[in-house]
């Protein structure tokens, strides 16, 4: 909680430092190109975070870690009822060439800062982590980052193995062997998912205090929509 306040990840009037604030706004540069997406869910009804190598935009800095836990924050608002993990989609294919980007590996300090975060601040979020189109060099990168990555989270993931195995394809992009015709437009695609993001939080927060604003609240209730009522 108190990492929540001082990172940025919530406001809390009189304990957030606003300049710290991660907003849709401050991060909204970070995305436009696509690099981080939420699109369907995997064979276990996980809604699917995808990290895009290829499609890096920005020097490595602290607001490539703000910008992906907010969608770390995002994608568990996208979370049905009943499910509290997420599946993260990591992909090393270069971009296509007209956008100009080269595909590099994230520093050491970025890969430990944000291996820190998801292995202490986000605990069993992640349910499947999935790594495809990895090249020669990756492994190597692999290795060094492997000491950083504990025993429990090493074993949810899974390297060149096809997504169309873990994700229905109905909810998979084509480029990645799915039927999903999807096309990342930055000024459609980053208003929108926000938009229903901010939706679905605002009936968590108000199923949590029509239940009685309790700590231990059963997130499948929280997470319940008046029409699935």
């Amino acid at each position: 909680m108190v990492w929540r306040r001082t990172f940025g990840v919530v406001n809390i009037p009189d304990h957030t430092d606003p300049a710290k604030l991660i907003t849709a706004d401050k991060v909204a540069h970070e995305n436009e190109t696509g690099k981080q997406l939420i699109v369907g869910y995997d064979n276990d009804n996980r809604p699917c975070l995808y990290l895009r190598n290829g499609y890096q935009n920005t020097s490595a800095s602290m607001k490539q870690v703000q910008h992906l836990v907010f969608m770390l924050e995002r994608v568990i608002q996208y979370m049905p009822p009943g499910q509290d993990g997420l599946a993260l989609l990591i992909d090393f294919q270069a971009a296509p060439a007209h956008m100009n980007l080269s595909s590099k590996f994230p520093s050491l300090s970025i890969s430990k800062q944000v291996l820190h975060i998801l292995q202490n601040h986000y605990p069993e979020r992640l349910g499947r982590g999935l790594f495809t189109n990895i090249p020669w060099i990756g492994y190597t990168f692999f290795k060094v980052v492997g000491p950083f990555i504990d025993p429990y989270t090493r074993s949810k993931t899974i390297y060149d193995q096809p997504f169309e195995n873990f994700v229905p394809k109905e909810q998979l992009s084509k480029e990645f062997n799915g039927i999903l015709d999807f096309e990342y437009i930055h000024d459609v695609y980053w208003p929108k998912m926000n938009e229903i993001g901010d939706k679905k939080h605002e009936n968590y927060m108000k199923n949590f205090k029509k239940l009685g604003s309790k700590i231990g609240l059963s997130e499948y209730d929280l997470r319940m929509e008046e029409s699935m009522v």
